[in-house]
């Protein structure tokens, strides 16, 4: 069968910014074996699945696919598979709902589309999870990891330390924006750390902004980079964890910030994140702009053989 496909780059508002993000629209059918191959194919740090939901009140079964493997939560995907479902209900003419609900392997995940004048611009999301604080790294360990010197890490307001609101990431702070700069993974001190309590990826970041664009007008400058040993231009889910983290730092249950990614590899990013008290309970959430990109189809029949 034909299998139509679309794809948004995430947390930007043009063309070749952001993170981009492979959505498969027509997934009913397909192995988990089947997934994973066409995830590998797009080679996107991400691919996402949609299929009917397992309770009619939510509106989809969401399944999200690194190149290597399954994950239960993640953030650009999200917003990406929320706007482009969207947009593609917006085309055929039905009445889309302010909020989308996302079965997935970390829960529900509740996202909210942003609109201008009418049309969708992008989402946020709330995590599925509450921030769990876990395995803390020894400094030098960690500034092994990112080729930098112990004195490139910054530790005053924490330790790097995994944390996580549905899918975990090693939280390091550093110095300077030229210590951002100058980060890159290493495999051999990767391998030293990594998995650690689930984590397998490092997000770094400074609070060391500077002015002017495009630095200006963010909190935080951050990047991460996976256990591939790949970068990644926008990583919703660690952004909201590391949001989480600052704000409990704090004691400050209510926070927002602007954070910037990826400008070190070419595609400048824009995060809106943080913490707000939801019904009582402390949720992390992240957002942003989506642009459209490509949309096509594929011929590929059903794991059980059917057309």
């Amino acid at each position: 069968m034909r299998r139509r496909y679309a794809t948004a780059d995430v947390f930007t508002d043009r063309m070749f910014g952001g993170n981009p993000v492979a959505v498969v629209l027509d997934a009913i059918g397909l192995s988990t074996d089947q997934m994973q191959a066409i995830a590998l194919e797009f080679n996107y740090s991400e691919t996402t699945f949609v299929l009917p939901p397992r309770d009619p009140a939510h509106t989809a079964q969401v399944r999200i696919f690194t190149p290597d493997r399954e994950i239960p939560f993640a953030g650009h995907p999200n917003i990406g598979t929320a706007f482009l479902l969207a947009r593609q209900m917006v085309a055929r003419g039905e009445t889309v709902s302010d909020q989308f609900m996302f079965e997935e392997l970390a829960g529900l995940v509740p996202v909210k589309l942003l609109q201008s004048q009418g049309i969708v611009t992008g989402a946020e999301l709330i995590a599925p999870e509450p921030l769990s604080r876990r395995a803390v790294v020894p400094v030098d360990r960690a500034a092994a990891c990112l080729g930098l010197a112990v004195d490139d890490l910054r530790i005053d307001a924490h330790a790097p330390q995994v944390v996580s609101v549905g899918l975990p990431f090693l939280v390091v702070e550093l110095a300077t924006r030229d210590a951002l700069r100058r980060a890159k993974p290493v495999r051999a001190a990767y391998e030293n750390v990594f998995p650690l309590d689930d984590a397998k990826s490092i997000y770094a970041y400074t609070r060391d902004v500077g002015t002017g664009a495009p630095a200006g007008g963010c909190d935080l400058q951050a990047r991460m980079f996976t256990g591939r040993m790949t970068e990644d231009p926008a990583t919703g889910s660690a952004t909201a964890a590391a949001s989480a983290l600052l704000a409990a730092l704090r004691g400050q249950p209510e926070t927002s910030l602007r954070i910037r990614q990826g400008a070190d590899m070419g595609r400048p990013s824009l995060l809106l994140a943080g913490t707000r008290i939801q019904d009582g309970v402390t949720v992390a959430f992240v957002g942003g702009g989506c642009v459209e990109m490509f949309d096509g189809s594929f011929a590929l029949a059903s794991a059980d053989g059917n057309a």
